[in-house]
Order: C-alpha cells, then structure tokens, then sequence
C-alpha cells in the first residue's frame, strides 16, 4: 500500500519535472482518491466495531489506517 502510493508520488515528481501537468494530475487523482475511499471505508468500520477512538481517526486522516 505504502510502496504504491510512495511510487505514484515518484512518478508525478517526475511527470512535474518534465512540465507535464495534465499527466501529474491524473496520476494523482488516480493514485489518492482510492486511498482516501479505502481511509473512509475504514472508519466507518472502525466505528461500527469498536467505540469511538481519536488516536485511529487521526490515522486514517493522516493516510495510515491499513498500518493500525
């Protein structure tokens, strides 16, 4: 999960570097808009089974549920 996301960002560095803007923003559009879905997924599923825990929120806001 980690290396995918560290790869996509690598790969939109360089498609910044190159002044290709059309093709750095697809590629981060494709690249977090499924983590983002994964993250409120898994709060919701976290809420569901356990109580209320702030500590978990702030890691999946911060992209870091699958890690908990």
């Amino acid at each position: 999960f980690m290396s995918e996301t560290v790869a996509a960002l690598c790969l939109s560095a360089g498609y910044r570097h190159a002044g290709d803007r059309m093709w750095q923003t697809l590629t981060l559009f494709f690249a977090l808009m499924p983590c983002a879905l994964v993250q409120l997924s898994l709060v919701f599923i976290h809420r569901d089974v356990s109580r209320d825990r702030p500590l978990v929120l702030l890691l999946h806001l911060l992209q870091l549920g699958p890690l908990v």
